[in-house]
Formats: C-alpha cells, structure tokens, sequence
C-alpha cells in the first residue's frame, strides 16, 4: 500500500514561475476585487459593466452569458441550455441551478420510429432533437435567486443588446464555428439569413448585427421568462419544429422550470472537495476518475500522481486508464434523469463515493503496464461546441456558468424572427428502450455540460472549467491536478492535454462493448517518446495540432489567492484554445 495521496501546498500557494513549470502562452491575470474570465473578449467586458454597476458575481456572469449568445452563438444561445454553480462568500455554500431542457411531452421512441428514425439515437438536424430551451430561465433564476438586487434584469441585458443591435466585430475562432455552419444554418429553416451577413457567414473582423435577437432578449427583459416560454417566441419555435415533423407545442415550453440541486462533490486528499452539478449532467465522471485515481495511488499500483513528471508515460497512462474506469460507469445509463431509472443516479453515485471500497475495486481492475482492453465505456465524444467562463466579485462570490447548443449551431434552425437557432440536446438521448437514458417525454437527456469548483477546508479555492463535450470531465481532472502540482492558473491551461475518443481499444475483437476504434488524441506538445512509450502499452495514440486542437476543450479558471496580509485577491487564467480572455475589476 502506498501512503495517502498528499499536497504540497507552498507550491500550489505561490507556484513556480513559468519558466520552472510549463512554459505558459500567456501571464496570469491578478486581481483584488472582481474578475471575468471568458472566451470572448467582449463577453468579458459585460460581465465587467455590470461588476462596475455594483452586481455581484452571479449578475454578472448572466451579462457575459447574454453577451456570449451574441459573440459566439456557434457554441451557445438562449435556444440552448446553462448549468451554474454559485459559492456565497457568507455562507460558505455551493449552490447548483440545472437549466437544462426536457424532451416534448409527446416524444417517445415509438414516433421516432414510425417517422423514420433508425439507429440508436435522434440525428442531428432532426428537429425532434430539440429540447426546450432551458437558457432563457436559467439567466432570470440566476439573477432572482443568486443575484445581489443591485442592478436590474434590463441593466444586465444592456451590453448584450447594445452588441447585437450596433454590431460587433466577430472574432478569430467564432468566425471559424461561423463558416463551418454556413451550410447548416441556410438549410435547416427558411430564415436563415437572420444569422449571416449578406448570405454568408462572417469573417474574421466584420461587424455582424444580430437585431432580432435584440428583440428577443428584449422581451425576455420587458415580460421576463413568459417573454420567451408564451407569446410569439414561443409560437414561432413550436411553428417551426412542428414544421419539420417534430411534437414540440406550446405547453413543452410553457411548462418549463430551472432546477436548484444540490451539487454532488468528492474530496481529493482530504483537502480539496471538488463539487460538479449532479446527473443529469456528467460531473458523476470527473468525481468517479478522481476517486479512482486516488485508490491506485493507495494500492500502490501506480506512484503519487504528483510526484511523477507532468505528461511522463506513467503519469498520462493511469489518467487515461482511470477516466475509462469513470465513463464505463458514468455511460452505461448512471447518468440519466432521477426517477427514470431502478437505479436513480444520484443514490448510485452517494452510494460508490461514500463507500471507498467500489472505488477500490474498480482501481484494481488499472494495470500499470499496459492499457486494459475489457474496460466497458460509452461513448465519450469530443467538440468544444459551449462555452464556459467565470466570474468572482469583491465579495469573495464566484459563478461558475457554462452554456450550450451541443453542436455547434444545434440544429442550426432559426425560429422566425427570433434571431437564434435551436439545440439538438435531445440526440443525447437512446433509442433503446430498457436504458435508463431512452427518449421519453417531459424528459432531460444525458447532459454534456458541467461547470466545477473546489473549496479547501471549506474555502472557495478554485471556480474553473473547460468546455468541450465529453472532453469536459477529462479536461476537469487534467487542469485540476495540474493546479495541484503547482502550476499557475494560466500555465495548467495551456499545458498540453489529451482526450479520450469514442470505443475502446481491441473491442472488435474482445467482444467488449464500445467501437474497433478508441483513440487517445495527445496535442501537440507531447513529447514524441511518451508518445511512443503509451503505444507500446497498447493505446491507440493519434496527434493533433492547430486548429484540431479545439478537440481538447476550452478552460476558464479562478483561483482565490492566500494572501498573508488577509486582503481578498484573485489569480486568472484563460485559454488560448479560444479567442477570450480574463480581465480584472479596477
């Protein structure tokens, strides 16, 4: 047995410069009241207006989310959904909002077979993939529940609709998510012209207008949640799903509500908890491969994580082989709305992390030499088709928020006159009937996107994510041990990270469940003999660089800083995979 997992935190507490650590891209942003951290840089100056008005952190993360509809709605929009974690400063509480959509009441898998849907899941640009639009009501519960009372609804809304009826210059990467949605969005509805300019998807630079999303964020402002789930948004969204052969109508989205939760947590070498939102989202994975990893440092099949060299053979090879352990469980249907299942997720998950010796029995199944081909997971895609970011305040509060169409532009269909497209959430769903995540109506899907944070004995230390499909639990344990390791906030960013793809090593020959094709996707840093070294234990190593580096998603972090002179300050960072950055309040 190996000694217990352990920190050492004069390193985390002032890490290294960058030159001793990784070679960061870009310095730490510091601050002493409040900071946004986004992946747009206009995003992030919302976010700051209404910092500077006198909101609090939560008021401001739901002006850099409004304002990232604009800038980015290649990845996010108030046709999609939102999840948020919430830390008050005052209370010391962690507070979770699922603003994630349900399936329409009149779905179910029979109907999708009769209209001639084949295989195991909705396609893509089917518009029965559309959930309701959880988006809109979780900015408005965001602000009543968690806001400070300080600046109103409309005040909020301003810089967003300010950008989408003066213009905005689109950027680097948005344009990008732009052009390869071009197609999509001309033909999946009759209006889409309302998102191009001049026919054509913007380049990088141009000024775009998005006027009637102006307008539809002016209804949600004048006649608040009834602005977008009653009245004439919500007639032209079911008007053009039920054009296309979907169930959606007018009661699915008059009968919509947020969720507050309580978020689920594991604590990491007795010190760090780190809290997800519970399923349906997918944070359950990041916990599991956490809890994981720490028992194979304690049965001493694999050395103290931190102690190994950042991206060595050993190190990737145990985070690889834990987080395949974490999705075996996560996707065989643990993740799925409670009450659907014999098994509700929620139980299963209090019932394996409060009982170390699941997770013990799971790590026993690692094999320090080579890659275990029987390991049993689902299928853990990667896009980076949301977006995350952070926001904290002079208060010491912090959001955590993260958004998203699923893909890209979702179904790239336009309501009339609404000025954004509508998710394809629902393709998350199965089509086989006996498992706990099959289609049915009034019913939340699998849900992709999970903001995080970490307290240290019951202190806020980190509000952070990254973004990017199921790159996201990977993305959570990779960025969160870097933090511990003692990197800066901006170098555990944008040191080089790895993704899982879908299937499993060997399976077209084991009779394992899962594709003939699992790949480890490493980015391009990794040095070329790890690379070699993980082949010869059996991974199937694939290297990405530029623009497919977007695979390994996009981080936001903020770190509440120690400070021996017990002023409050705040240490940034953000991730050069996107075109944002973290800026402070002054």
């Amino acid at each position: 047995m190996s000694a217990p997992t352990k920190i050492d935190w004069s390193k985390v507490d002032h890490p290294a410069p960058v030159f001793q650590a990784f070679p960061s891209r870009r310095s730490v942003v510091y601050g002493t009241r409040g900071i946004v951290s986004s992946s747009q840089p206009l995003a992030t100056a919302a976010g700051l207006e209404i910092l500077n008005k006198g909101g609090n952190a939560a008021d401001a993360a739901v002006a850099t989310s409004v304002a990232l509809n604009v800038t980015e709605p290649c990845s996010c929009g108030i046709g999609g959904d939102a999840f948020c974690l919430y830390f008050d400063a005052t209370t010391k509480k962690i507070t979770a909002l699922n603003g994630s959509g349900r399936a329409p009441k009149r779905l179910d898998v029979e109907y999708l077979r009769q209209n001639g849907v084949e295989g195991n899941s909705i396609p893509l640009t089917n518009l029965n993939s559309v959930t309701v639009p959880g988006a809109a009501a979780a900015w408005i519960d965001t602000i009543e529940h968690l806001g400070s009372g300080k600046v109103t609804v409309a005040e909020i809304f301003e810089p967003a609709i300010r950008l989408a009826e003066k213009g905005f210059p689109v950027s680097e990467i948005s344009s990008e998510g732009w052009q390869h949605s071009e197609g999509l969005i001309k033909s999946a509805s009759p209006n889409g012209d309302e998102m191009l300019l001049n026919g054509r998807a913007p380049q990088p630079g141009q000024i775009m207008r998005l006027e009637n999303l102006a307008k539809t964020f002016k209804e949600l402002v004048a006649h608040g949640k009834d602005g977008f789930y009653k009245g004439r948004i919500a007639q032209a969204i079911v008007d053009l799903v039920q054009s296309k052969g979907g169930v959606m109508d007018l009661e699915d989205l008059a009968s919509h509500t947020s969720t507050f939760v309580e978020p689920i947590h594991y604590t990491y070498a007795g010190e760090v908890t780190v809290y997800e939102c519970p399923p349906n989202g997918q944070g359950l994975t990041a916990l599991l491969a956490l809890g994981i990893l720490e028992q194979m440092q304690e049965q001493g099949t694999t050395q103290p994580l931190l102690d190994l060299p950042h991206n060595s053979p050993e190190y990737l090879h145990a985070l690889i082989e834990a987080l395949r352990l974490a999705f075996g469980d996560s996707q065989c249907g643990r993740i799925a709305q409670q009450g659907k299942s014999k098994h509700p997720a929620r139980y299963w998950f209090n019932l394996t992390l409060s009982m170390q010796k699941y997770l013990a029995e799971r790590a026993k199944l690692f094999d320090p030499k080579k890659t275990n081909p029987e390991v049993v997971h689902g299928s853990p895609e990667n896009s980076s088709d949301t977006v995350y970011f952070t926001v904290t305040d002079q208060w010491g509060n912090a959001c955590s928020y993260i958004q998203s169409n699923y893909a890209g532009f979702g179904t790239g269909a336009i309501p009339e006159g609404c000025g954004f497209t509508l998710q394809n959430r629902g393709s998350n769903f199965t089509l086989l009937q006996d498992h706990p995540n099959v289609v049915q109506g009034g019913k939340r899907p699998y849900h992709t996107i999970i903001p995080a944070m970490a307290t240290r004995n019951g202190e806020l230390f980190l509000s952070y994510g990254v973004m990017g499909g199921f790159m996201q639990p990977q993305g959570h344990v990779q960025v969160l041990l870097n933090i511990l390791r003692g990197y800066t906030v901006q170098a555990a960013l944008d040191a080089p990270r790895f993704c899982i793809s879908p299937g499993m090593p060997g399976a077209a020959n084991s009779g394992a469940a899962g594709d003939a094709n699992s790949e480890i996707y490493f980015e391009d840093g990794i040095p070329a003999q790890t690379v070699e070294h993980l082949r010869a234990m059996g991974h199937d190593v694939r290297l990405v660089t530029g623009a497919a580096r977007g695979m390994l998603g996009r981080g936001q972090i903020i770190q509440k800083l120690r400070d021996v002179s017990g002023q409050l300050s705040w240490a940034a960072g953000s991730d050069p995979r996107a075109d944002g950055h973290a800026a402070p309040q002054i």
